[in-house]
């Protein structure tokens, strides 16, 4: 594993086919182009992650969401404007396109605009959105210190973009908006009233 602080070096490495820590406005996620199955394949081997386990994606704005993963529900475009950039995450159908294992073979993807600079430069630089499932293995803390994720997963990465330690604290709160109404499969950093407070005010 290499670490650096490049954004085009990391995106090189994604457009490659590799597995790159990145940071994320709550913690350092695991990042992989979601349309390339080798690599999403990678993701799932070094976390220990069981198949039927959906992987989180997140994207450099709305825009990109819509181009390469399709329109948002209306009740999604409200907290998408009331919530983005930021920890929550929506989850709306998958389009084809996407490697099966990214949606646990649900056909929902889960998707988010984080509020991190960093994490939405290197969507840009990608030309789409990325995974960002939690740098660790399954059952162990999520990392917010780069050195934590070197330590844990180290020979296991092709690259680690360093931009220090992320704020911690909860996931970001994710919500299926594909009914009439919204609803909460993860409690998390935006709170669930807020979250349907938002939803009501059509």
């Amino acid at each position: 594993m290499r670490r650096v602080t490049a954004i085009d070096e990391a995106a090189r490495v994604i457009r490659d086919g590799g597995v790159v820590a990145i940071p994320t406005d709550t913690l350092y996620g695991l990042a992989a182009d979601p349309f390339n199955r080798d690599a999403v394949q990678r993701i799932f081997t070094i976390k220990g992650r069981p198949a039927d386990r959906a992987v989180p994606l997140v994207a450099a704005d709305v825009d990109q969401i819509v181009t390469h993963l399709g329109s948002l529900p209306s009740i999604g475009s409200r907290l998408a404007s009331r919530f983005w950039p930021g920890p929550l995450t929506l989850v709306i159908a998958a389009p084809e396109t996407l490697a099966t294992s990214v949606s646990g073979g649900r056909g929902r993807v889960g998707v988010r605009v984080p509020a991190h600079d960093v994490t939405r430069q290197l969507c840009r630089a990608c030309g789409r959105p990325l995974t960002a499932t939690s740098a660790n293995r399954s059952g162990e803390a999520a990392p917010a210190n780069p050195d934590e994720v070197a330590r844990a997963l180290g020979e296991e990465i092709d690259l680690l973009l360093d931009a220090g330690p992320t704020p911690g604290g909860p996931p970001s709160t994710i919500v299926d908006v594909g009914g009439k109404e919204p609803r909460l499969l993860r409690a998390g950093a935006i709170a669930w009233d807020e979250v349907r407070a938002c939803a009501r005010r059509a």
